[in-house]
């Protein structure tokens, strides 16, 4: 497996997504060692998708930027190239299954370990479907990084038991985009995954501002933050790597704030 877990284990995580090839190659590259000198402990990059279903309209759309700029997975591939040149941070993949699958479950892999792409999450995959590409992931020491929503129920034991790397929580039911309220009972979802493994929590889904990084790092062990960097990449195109700086230290800042253990 991995080495993910080690991440969170002094301090509270923050991890940014940005989409791969929104606007173009060499922003995106920019974008992440951008996020990555200034206070990211991991990356995420999404892999452009034609039916993100977990997506809200602000990823959707940089999907379809991705798409005008003419991505393909091997691009995805060349960003990363690319970025390892620059920085060695721990970069995640969130893609749809069938990306991988079309790819090929071993070659896809195996060029994840080459790049040293640490792990995937895919919305799509569920947890009684993960045995056609667990294994494999296991080969090359990747992690299928599992999430768990308010909805997850019964099924919050064996998603935790099996999990490495970071388990994902979602912050409320519904897709991505940044929101103002957040399912109530997030402490207690924590509370309980923590009763199955000691495998690292991170909230997403709709954490925008430095008060609500807070707030989540004090829940679990790290905070993920993805449309309110797309909205920078959106509105800021080729210039976003400024604003995404100063963004990434506010939201540092604020995740340092937290308490240092659950």
């Amino acid at each position: 497996m991995s080495n993910l877990s080690a991440i969170f284990k002094d301090h509270k995580a923050f991890i940014p997504f940005v989409v791969a090839d929104d606007p173009d190659f060499d922003a995106t590259v920019k974008n992440v060692v951008a996020l990555a000198k200034n206070g990211a402990d991991i990356v995420e990059l999404g892999i452009p998708f034609s039916d993100p279903v977990a997506d809200g309209p602000v990823i959707q759309s940089a999907d379809l930027r991705a798409f005008k700029a003419d991505v393909h997975t091997e691009t995805v591939f060349d960003i990363v190239a690319a970025v390892r040149k620059e920085t060695d941070v721990p970069l995640v993949f969130l893609t749809y299954l069938n990306i991988v699958f079309k790819y090929g479950y071993d070659a896809f892999l195996k060029r994840c370990d080459e790049l040293n792409v640490s792990s995937l999450v895919i919305p799509d995959l569920p947890y009684e479907n993960r045995g056609e590409i667990v294994p494999i992931a296991d080969k090359y020491g990747i992690d299928i990084i599992p999430l768990i929503t308010p909805t997850s129920g019964h099924r919050i034991k064996m998603i935790a038991e099996a999990a490495t790397g970071f388990i994902y929580v979602v912050s409320s039911m519904g897709i991505t985009g940044e929101r103002n309220e957040f399912f109530n009972g997030l402490k207690d979802l924590v509370t309980e995954i923590k009763k199955y493994t000691d495998v690292p929590t991170a909230i997403g889904f709709g954490v925008h501002t430095p008060q609500q990084a807070q707030q989540m790092a004090g829940i679990a062990d790290g905070v993920i933050i993805g449309s309110a960097i797309v909205d920078i990449v959106a509105k800021k195109k080729q210039a976003a790597p400024a604003a995404i700086e100063t963004y990434t230290k506010q939201i540092r800042e604020a995740v340092d704030q937290s308490p240092a253990k659950v």
